[in-house]
């Protein structure tokens, strides 16, 4: 039976949960998820475990948060004066919001925190340090 290995293409389903059990993200009732081996398409803990699987082999991999989203970088908190925010976008902590960049990239930004005055926005990928799980299924190598 052919083993995956780097550079080919694979197609997998999958269930992301969190530590506590929750799930973040599923193919079921979607296509498998398509990308190269090693290629950075998908968070590297995930990549790296591909190698050497089978068609219709299955498997639990842990991904540490470093080889996810990272851990969560105070630096992509910012606190924005209330003012500068237009009145009809509401501010309610969990509310997803976008900024744009100085260079004109579109970011996304979640609202952490509200006070009179301005509103922390926060940056980081809402999974942002936490340890993920992925159950997996390999479908496919093309």
């Amino acid at each position: 039976m052919t083993e995956v290995k780097t550079g080919d293409t694979v197609r997998i389903h999958y269930t992301g949960t969190l530590q506590d059990g929750t799930t973040f993200d599923s193919s079921e009732g979607r296509d498998p998820l398509e990308f190269q081996v090693g290629s950075g398409q998908i968070i590297p803990g995930l990549d790296v475990a591909m190698p050497g699987m089978s068609v219709g082999e299955k498997k639990t991999v842990e991904v540490p948060c470093d080889q996810a989203y990272g851990p969560v970088n105070p630096e992509m908190r910012q606190a924005v004066p209330r003012e500068h925010i237009p009145a009809e976008i509401p501010l309610e902590i969990g509310t997803q919001l976008q900024m744009q960049t100085p260079e004109g990239q579109v970011m996304p930004v979640t609202v952490v925190e509200v006070a009179d005055s301005e509103v922390t926005l926060d940056a980081n990928h809402p999974l942002a340090g936490q340890d993920l799980r992925f159950d997996v299924e390999l479908v496919e190598v093309a």
